[in-house]
Parts: structure tokens; C-alpha cells; sequence
């Protein structure tokens, strides 16, 4: 058994390939001994996205603070509260992010395959992200 105590590690910020705007990484995890789980708390100031991406091996999102929305490519927004718990399937195209007047934090689980949980791709435009206000 191991515990990881949180507040241990230092926030990072949320690097600009692959985000829009300001995103705060927290508690990041790993799984050890050969699990392939890992994910992290991932807060989202208004306006901050993800760029567009695909987990090999899907994706749970759970949301904890504030508002947000995620977006399948080809479909509508979605908005995300306290409470809801989305499955990403795998390899499907999305996005996740704040609203654009709400901060959102989520804790973001996802499994590796070949040794990365996810693949990056361009950024979420301004006018798709504004497309449902």
C-alpha cells in the first residue's frame, strides 16, 4: 500500500500545447507495479480549455467545483456541474473546459496505453468554444 499525502506536491500550470488560458494541475497520480491508471485535479479558470484530444482507453471526468462544459467533436456542448461524472469513450475527440464567466475543477482519470494516457491535438477556437452563448 502506498498513501500520497495531497499538498505534498506544488501546482503546475497547464502547459499552452495543450491548453487555452489559465489551468491549475493538482495531486497528480500515477499508478505503480504495472497499473496504467493515472489522472490529476485539473481547475479551470473561466475561459481555460483543453485543446482538442482522444484517450486511447476513455477518459472519466469528475466534476467537484463550479462550471463547465465538454464537447464530443461533431455534437453539441454539454455543460458539466458539481456532481456529474462523464465518460469519455476511447479514442473519441473532445474537449473540456470552463464556462466563460465560471471557474470548473474536475478530477480528470484516465488509463495509459504504450505508455501515454492521451493524444493532443490543435487548440478549441474561440468561436467553437463561444458556439453555444
Amino acid at each position: 500500500m502506498e498513501i500520497t499525502r495531497s499538498g505534498n506536491a506544488a501546482s503546475v500550470t497547464g502547459p499552452g500545447d495543450y491548453f487555452v488560458g489559465t489551468v491549475r494541475i493538482d495531486a497528480p497520480f500515477q499508478g505503480t507495479d504495472g497499473a496504467k491508471t493515472g489522472g490529476a485535479t485539473v481547475t479551470f479558470e473561466p475561459g481555460a480549455r483543453t485543446h482538442w484530444h482522444t484517450h486511447p482507453l476513455g477518459q472519466t471526468l469528475l466534476v467537484t467545483a463550479g462550471k463547465g462544459w465538454v464537447q464530443k467533436a461533431g455534437e453539441p456542448i454539454h455543460s458539466i456541474s458539481p456532481g456529474d461524472i462523464v465518460w469519455i469513450k476511447p479514442g473519441e475527440r473532445h474537449w473540456h473546459g470552463a464556462t466563460d464567466t465560471t471557474a470548473m475543477t474536475h478530477i480528470a482519470i484516465a488509463e495509459s496505453e504504450n505508455g501515454s494516457p492521451v493524444t493532443w491535438l490543435e487548440p478549441v477556437t474561440d468561436s467553437d468554444y463561444l458556439a453555444n452563448t
